[in-house]
C-alpha cells in the first residue's frame, strides 16, 4: 500500500488535490493496477490531515537520531586518538625498557 502513500504525497507536493481520480491517474501512470477499495481508504484517511504538519513531525523526530549518530562518531574518533596515543607509548617505552 505504500505506492498509495507516495502517490498522495506526490500530489500534495505537486499542489494537487488528493482525489480518488488524481491518485487513481498517478498510479496509472506509473503501471500499477490501481485497486479503488484502496484508493478510497486512502482518500477518506486523509480528509481534514494537514500534510504539511503531519512531514514537519516525521522530520522533527527524524532529526534527534542524526545528532545522535554525529556525536558518537565524534566520541568514537577521540577514543581511537586515545588509543593511538596510548599505543605509541607503549612502543617507545619497549625501546628503552
Amino acid at each position: 500500500m505504500s505506492e498509495y502513500a507516495y502517490a498522495a504525497l506526490l500530489l500534495h507536493t505537486a499542489k494537487k488535490e488528493i482525489n480518488e481520480e488524481n491518485v487513481k491517474k498517478v498510479l496509472e501512470a506509473v503501471g500499477i493496477q490501481p485497486d479503488e477499495a484502496k484508493i478510497k481508504a486512502l482518500v477518506s484517511s486523509l480528509e481534514g490531515v494537514n500534510i504539511d504538519e503531519i512531514l514537519q513531525q516525521a522530520i522533527t523526530f527524524v532529526a534527534p537520531g542524526q545528532e545522535q549518530k554525529e556525536e558518537k562518531k565524534e566520541e568514537e574518533k577521540k577514543e581511537e586518538e586515545g588509543k593511538s596515543l596510548e599505543e605509541a607509548a607503549a612502543g617507545l617505552s619497549a625501546l628503552f625498557g
